[in-house]
């Protein structure tokens, strides 16, 4: 460990003043009682002044929680009612014209809770969720993470304003008891790199051409904050940590060359996270904001070689993200104090961080009572990251020897996880390293397996089917409460879930679906319900984080090598078959979703994982062909989503995660047909690598993107089936035959008859029956109707 981080000398006169800070925390509450306060309000059970003192109530125990731990500088404006990226819409004023009358028509201030001063609650909710009559925002994947931002829509008529009152008002509540609060924006930068085309704007409409209309918004912004308190202001800039051109790198350098340039306003800190800022980090250390925050976790890691080469940071503050964010196993103290030493010579201050906001992570490991205490040794969730990030700022201050006995605890517990028995099982390794290319491989090209599909499955043009799970009833949350509390047995809750079963399938038949599933009754989420029954996984109990909106999920955690003891969802599968002679889908969620909607484990390659995962689940596949099922999907809703930020290392990415699939499925007969399926992301970095899985059929989010994705699918050559989504179940909207049948016809503007599926955009668990009922019978009329004016001969 060099001299300076071990606080002695003129390392420690530098280093002294050390603060802990984070860029955001977990907005839903020990009790998700911010979930349960927004959809109570959604329903007319809560009322606004109840959800107004719920989202107060929940972000003055965040900052006193991090205060009490230790962090020097509380993060303000991370809070959110839904998204933070619609809170930065809302920041500036760019409400879509769609949505004007709703923001325009919401009742005034005194009686609605608002998320800014021109924004009513009804209005912001209108964008984020969509009424009857409107649609709403598009919504995809936060960078590489399974957080869900809404996507902004601007055109060359776009009339920013600003407005400020959210920001301003929760820095002085913070203000006011007492915290140092800095608050944090998205930068525009970051805002704009994010933006789509509004509808109607030509597609090759550039965002970041409205930057000069934009930042004088940003500077209003920044003196109102300036104006309320704020010493300190942060704004994210993580899109700069991607392949950026020179155009957009000079755009990033003229922003902060005009906001730092700015007398009026507080210190500036551009925050990067999740991967290396390269050469975006000469440009933004180039200008004269007051400091920079940087990730030097996981691939951002050689930012601290990058910094060194650009000349360091002299005279501005450095914050450094020394603590990983993003996943749940406790930090390397040592290591990350031997990187602070040497950042301390690179920068005029340094200050000690999480790597990116702990939104990513769950609240606290002391509420999860049913993991050995020995193994939740290993694991730290929002509250342990923040003592981390304290313990760090204090031995990089006042010297190692002020935490000598936390050093002690974190190389036992390091070494007592290296050296566990679920870390390593030899036979599970063993038939990994036996894998071959042949394993990897159909037996038979998708032309003749095509022809063999066909002729089983007897399917109409245009088949419908849904994406796999149905509405999972109060009756069905409370049987599964029930039973977890010793209230029923097991007799009594298998009987609950065949009546799921069989209410799903009535229901689809009488529909006149063609392509059935079981619904899913049995499963709480699609990647923890395969955890339960897997080796190698831990699962939680309140380990919630959130998705998007209000819709928080429970990753579960791979702390071991991983095998199937049994089968997982045979019974089911096969009940469900029982009861049509219509073909009932097998459910199966892919390796790479499993291991990117999980904790996965960091001390080995994510490929080695993958492969394990990839073993557990073909060993279910073939169990599910034997037992008499003829189409099987295995979901990867992220495979774009894992992609890495930069793309050099895209193709190792990709090699290792199609491999995983065509593993996984690789055993099956020729007449046995393979479905996935994809949601919320851009597809069209990775359409080269939807063609290399092999699946017989993809269907995919299309209905938010006005089925943009059929589009790029045909000119990228994709030869194989496919359903892009006519049906956005992210939406309470019911869409109208008429307007599915609209999204259908330009899907098969795109793609031949023979090859277009009509399915929703995704799983349906999230929506209440009689939304679902009404949506699935619009969408299979549509079918009916486009399939009735195809020409003779098709097929």
């Amino acid at each position: 460990m060099t001299e300076t981080a071990t606080g002695t000398g003129a390392g420690r006169s530098a280093a002294g003043t050390v603060r802990a800070t984070v860029y955001g925390y977990p907005r839903q509450g020990r009790g998700r009682e911010l979930k349960k306060a927004v959809e109570g309000y959604w329903k007319g059970r809560v009322t606004a002044g109840e959800l107004r003192r719920t989202a107060e109530e929940l972000r003055r125990a965040n900052w006193r929680q991090l205060a009490d731990a230790g962090i020097h500088e509380v993060p303000t404006g991370d809070f959110s009612y839904y998204d933070h990226v619609l809170d930065t819409t809302v920041m500036v004023g760019a409400v879509p014209e769609r949505h004007r009358a709703a923001v325009e028509a919401a009742p005034s201030p005194s009686s609605r809770p608002r998320p800014s001063a021109g924004c009513p609650l009804d209005g912001y909710f209108a964008m984020a969720r969509g009424t009857q009559d409107v649609a709403p925002l598009e919504m995809t994947k936060w960078f590489d993470t399974n957080y869900h931002y809404l996507v902004p829509e601007l055109g060359p008529d776009t009339v920013f304003r600003a407005d400020s009152g959210k920001q301003v008002t929760e820095l002085r509540e913070a203000l006011a008891l007492g915290h140092r609060p800095r608050p944090v924006l998205v930068g525009p930068v970051t805002y704009l790199l994010l933006a789509k085309p509004a509808p109607g704007v030509a597609a090759d409409f550039d965002p970041l051409t409205l930057l000069d209309r934009l930042l004088p918004v940003y500077a209003e912004v920044l003196a109102d904050l300036r104006a309320a308190g704020a010493e300190w202001v942060q704004l994210d800039e993580p899109a700069l940590v991607q392949d950026r051109t020179p155009a957009e790198l000079h755009a990033a350098g003229r922003a902060y060359d005009g906001l730092g340039g700015l007398t009026d306003r507080p210190r500036l800190l551009v925050a990067s996270y999740f991967d290396r800022l390269g050469d975006a980090l000469p440009v933004l250390a180039g200008t004269p904001v007051d400091g920079l925050a940087l990730d030097f976790t996981g691939a951002a890691a050689g930012n601290l070689d990058d910094l060194a080469a650009a000349g360091g940071l002299p005279g501005k503050r450095l914050v450094a993200g020394v603590v990983n964010g993003r996943n749940v196993w406790i930090n390397d103290l040592e290591k990350s104090l031997s990187t602070l030493g040497t950042l301390l010579g690179l920068a005029g201050h340094v200050d000690v961080a999480a790597s990116c906001s702990l939104l990513h992570v769950p609240l606290d490991t002391a509420a999860e009572h049913d993991i050995d205490p020995q193994i939740l040794r290993w694991l730290a969730f929002a509250r342990q990251k923040t003592t981390e990030v304290v313990t760090l700022a204090r031995g990089l201050g006042r010297g190692t020897e002020t935490i000598a006995a936390e050093l002690a605890a974190n190389r036992a517990d390091l070494a007592a996880r290296a050296a566990s028995p679920i870390t390593r099982v030899p036979a599970v390794r063993t038939r990994a390293a036996a894998v071959t290319d042949r394993d990897t491989r159909r037996s038979q090209p998708y032309d003749r397996r095509a022809v063999a599909q066909r002729a089983h499955l007897s399917l109409p043009l245009l088949p419908t089917t849904t994406i796999g799970s149905f509405p999972q009833t109060g009756e069905l949350r409370t049987a599964r409460a029930d039973l977890r509390a010793g209230r029923i047995d097991a007799v009594a809750y298998e009987e609950r879930i065949e009546a799921e079963i069989q209410e799903v399938i009535s229901f689809q038949e009488k529909a006149g679906l063609d392509v059935l599933v079981h619904g899913e009754p049995e499963r709480n989420d699609m990647v923890q319900y395969f955890a339960e029954q897997l080796t190698g996984y831990l699962a939680t109990r309140h380990g919630w984080v959130q998705s998007y909106g209000t819709r928080y999920v429970r990753p579960p955690i791979l702390a071991g090598d991983l095998a199937r003891p049994e089968p997982m969802t045979v019974r089911w599968t096969t009940y469900a078959q029982s009861l049509t002679e219509r073909p009932v889908k097998g459910m199966l969620t892919g390796p790479v979703t499993m291991l990117a909607w999980s904790f996965v484990r960091d001390d080995q390659p994510l490929a080695d994982t993958a492969r394990q995962v990839a073993l557990a689940l073909r060993d279910e596949v073939n169990d599910l062909e034997e037992a008499g099922t003829s189409v099987i999907q295995v979901d990867e809703p992220a495979l774009r989503e894992t992609l890495p930020l930069r793309a050099g290392a895209r193709p190792a990415y990709l090699a290792w995660a199609t491999e995983a699939f065509r593993l996984t499925t690789g055993g099956v007969r020729p007449d046995t047909q393979i479905h996935t399926h994809m949601c919320y992301a851009e597809f069209g970095d990775i359409l080269a690598a939807i063609e290399d899985l092999d699946a017989d059929v993809i269907s995919l989010e299309a209905a938010r993107s006005h089925m943009q994705i059929a589009g790029e699918l045909a000119g990228a050559g994709y030869s194989r089936a496919a359903g892009p989504g006519v049906y956005d179940i992210h939406s309470p909207r019911v869409p109208g035959a008429d307007e599915a049948a609209a999204l259908l016809r330009k899907g098969l503007a795109a793609l031949p008859p023979e090859r277009l599926w009509v399915n929703p955009d995704c799983g349906l668990k999230t929506r209440g029956w009689a939304e679902v009922r009404a949506s699935l019978e619009n969408l299979v009329t549509a079918a009916r109707t486009v399939r009735a004016t195809l020409p003779a001969g098709s097929s």
